[in-house]
């Protein structure tokens, strides 16, 4: 599995940054893991945040993990940050019961048959409160000017439509224990919606006040959101 170059800061990458980086401070989590970090850009954004207090970088990519650790070496010291060489895939006790785990468009870098292992890996054995996944949605790739059949990064192993997503978000769920709140993030096609879709995966059922909803899960400026929920 290869991060995508999260320094290719394009505004859509930075529209997901942002968003993702919302919803972890409205929903409280302090303890955070990034799955994939690739350069660095969400765990960089994290750091201007001070309810973050710990924040973990996994990264199957040795170079990219160097160069950010290059960059991160004063937060690293502090214990604030660390950067581990492995991947998400494998099952890790030092990412195990934090607040909040997020894969930002890895999931798509992942062969199909090892996904069970991914989930397995997250969702079984880590169990973090809350998981966030963003992917692309294959049917906007037309919007942006691909050819069909051509997906958005060569190393890109699929691309799915929303409800292919939206059924393996609800597959998650039930088999692990979690609430799922589906949405997009961008402006959405009213035919082809937006060109990133995104999961919220909740682990412990919350009480009826706390549940989030459309409208606060998910910040104001993923426009055209859409959601699709499951109750663990």
């Amino acid at each position: 599995m290869i991060a995508p170059d999260a320094t290719q800061v394009s505004p859509m990458h930075r529209e997901r940054v942002e968003t993702v980086v919302a919803l972890l401070l409205a929903r409280g989590a302090r303890s955070v893991c990034d799955l994939g970090c690739g350069s660095g850009a969400l765990i960089e954004r994290l750091m201007v945040e001070a309810q973050f207090e710990a924040l973990i970088g996994v990264e199957q990519s040795l170079v990219a993990l160097e160069r950010l650790r290059s960059r991160l070496a004063q937060e690293a010291a502090t214990g604030r940050v660390q950067l581990i060489h492995g991947s998400f895939a494998e099952a890790d006790r030092r990412l195990a019961g934090l607040d909040a785990a997020v894969l930002m468009e890895t999931l798509e870098h992942v062969e199909p048959d090892r996904l069970s292992q991914v989930e397995r890996a997250v969702f079984g054995f880590a169990k973090p409160g809350l998981v966030v996944i963003t992917t692309p949605n294959v049917e906007s790739n037309a919007l942006l000017g691909l050819a069909p059949g051509r997906r958005r990064h060569p190393d890109h192993r699929f691309e799915w439509p929303r409800a292919r997503f939206a059924a393996w978000a609800d597959g998650v769920g039930l088999r692990n224990g979690y609430e799922v709140v589906w949405g997009e993030i961008g402006w959405s096609h009213p035919r082809f919606g937006a060109p990133t879709q995104m999961a919220c995966f909740t682990r412990a059922p919350l009480a009826a006040a706390e549940r989030p909803s459309a409208g606060n899960l998910f910040p104001a400026r993923a426009a055209g959101v859409m959601t699709h929920r499951h109750g663990a």
